[in-house]
């Protein structure tokens, strides 16, 4: 990581597109466009893996934690390919703009991916998808054969299938692979496309000297093909239901606590194989990234455990987690420049002990600087270190409009103001905690667009211990303009970003 930049955080989905979501294909190269004449050096995204749709399409609650998500494929590039029609594309259902609305866009993509699949079989076979299935084969054989059986099992929870396709018994898996091969090869075709459709646009973000910042969530969902193929490393029951489920104690966001509804880790077998899934995730996902982010950094070293059963997150009690060893392990293998640690939470003398010895990057938060008391301490400007990471808010937060509206209270915001200075009115809130960003001793300082842009709290991306209308907000066509272009590139020169 080069010093003193600044990027943006959008994730794809929030891209604009006239196919009801954003996806990988031409407005994410305006969008990587955008990022350059702005004079930015990064992009960051959220989980590009498919999430789990019973949980509120959460990126942080995957069914793979190595595939991409289908719904991100382009159908304009694959009509490029030959592999859709101009037809096929022009027939778009009225889908909203500013919104996902995933009950429509999921039966209207997966119908078109399906005609992009059957043009593929009908074609020469192609040596790149062999290859493809080859390098990638120790986990796309178990996620397409997942995948598959899921829809055949008519999307029951994977505990619930018949025993012998629950436990992998051997001669069920050999079956699986002739009685469901055109299903499995259809997720296989999927897979190659959003590969070759996603490193084509980081080649092109790199070439325009932008470097992508891609998430690591922390947990997977317990309906997924990680913990259907890999059972042991996962805290269940002799049926493979969870005995123990994630998430954290009463905080600011939540007064019961948040419960995040996926399987807790088994620390000790995962140690006992060396951490091998963990750490083949982290090298997997540092060829899709030029820096990851460790979501919930703090649950590598003690973890909210949550009887499974139980309404909230209120009656958890924190759990050991490996520690110092499993990073020892780690990195041996990966450099720790690149990473970014999501620090948030409680920071135990644990935390901050694994942080300075491998001289990680931790996360600042402006929102939080205006907080009374030690809350805001390590956020407020004055404390800010210069090998961490700044955000004016995360994809958890409020936008800094909403958060000024709806949440700060008048201790808060006269705190705010006395830094500043001056009082200061909402329409222009954004612009002076971006200035302050932008100007702090950070290293790097990540910008939400939906800050740049001024938007209130309808803009939010999520809210924590709900499982509402999240992940859902999109960007509009031409809604970012050509003076707030200007006027991003100046703010970077002028801080030396």
């Amino acid at each position: 990581m080069q010093t003193r930049a600044s990027g943006v955080l959008l994730h794809i989905t929030s891209l604009a597109s006239k196919y009801g979501i954003g996806d990988f294909g031409p407005q994410a190269y305006r969008f990587a466009d955008f990022l350059a004449q702005a004079q930015q050096s990064y992009w960051q995204v959220l989980p590009l893996n498919p999430p789990a749709d019973e949980i509120g399409h959460s990126p942080y609650s995957p069914v793979s934690t190595f595939a991409l998500d289908p719904l991100l494929i382009s159908p304009e590039l694959l009509c490029q390919q030959g592999l859709l029609t101009r037809k096929d594309i022009r027939d778009v259902p009225r889908l909203p703009e500013g919104r996902v609305d995933y009950r429509l866009v999921i039966p209207y993509k997966t119908k078109l991916l399906n005609t992009a699949y059957e043009t593929f079989e009908r074609k020469a076979p192609d040596a790149g998808f062999r290859r493809f299935c080859s390098q990638n084969k120790a986990w796309l054989e178990d996620f397409a054969a997942f995948t598959a059986l899921r829809q055949h099992f008519s999307r029951r929870l994977w505990c619930d299938w018949p025993v012998d396709y629950r436990d992998r018994e051997k001669n069920c898996l050999e079956s699986v692979k002739s009685q469901f091969h055109s299903d499995i090869e259809r997720e296989k075709f999927l897979q190659y496309q959003l590969f070759k459709q996603w490193f084509s646009l980081k080649r092109y973000c790199n070439q325009r000297n932008i470097r992508i910042i891609g998430d690591i969530p922390i947990y997977v969902a317990h309906d997924s093909s990680d913990t259907w193929a890999n059972p042991r490393f996962f805290k269940l029951t002799a049926t493979k239901r969870p005995r123990a489920l994630s998430g954290v104690p009463p905080d600011s966001f939540s007064p019961t606590g948040q419960l995040w509804s996926t399987p807790v880790y088994d620390w000790q077998t995962l140690k006992n194989n060396g951490y091998s899934w963990w750490l083949q995730r982290i090298e997997h996902n540092l060829t899709f990234f030029d820096i990851v982010r460790l979501d919930h950094f703090i649950g590598f070293v003690s973890y909210w455990q949550v009887p499974a059963g139980h309404k909230t997150a209120a009656k958890g009690k924190w759990v050991k987690g490996p520690g110092q060893d499993f990073f020892d392990k780690l990195f041996k293998r990966v450099s720790p420049r690149n990473l970014i640690v999501e620090d948030l939470g409680r920071v135990t003398a644990d935390v901050t002990k694994i942080i300075e010895k491998f001289d990680l990057r931790p996360m600042k938060v402006l929102q939080f600087a205006f907080n009374e008391g030690s809350n805001g301490s390590c956020h407020r400007l004055y404390n800010h270190t210069k090998n961490s990471i700044l955000y004016t808010g995360t994809h958890d937060n409020n936008t800094i409009r909403g958060w000024f509206e709806k949440e700060a209270n008048p201790r808060q915001k006269q705190n705010l103001f006395r830094y500043l200075g001056r009082k200061v009115a909402a329409d222009q809130i954004h612009w002076e905690l971006i200035r302050l960003a932008a100007g702090s001793v950070a290293d790097l300082a990540i910008i939400p667009v939906q800050d740049i842009l001024g938007l209130g709290g309808a803009a939010r991306m999520n809210r924590p211990g709900t499982v509402g209308d999240n992940w859902s907000w999109r960007l509009l066509p031409n809604q970012i303009t050509k003076p707030l272009i200007t006027k991003l590139a100046e703010l970077t020169q002028t801080y030396g970003r």
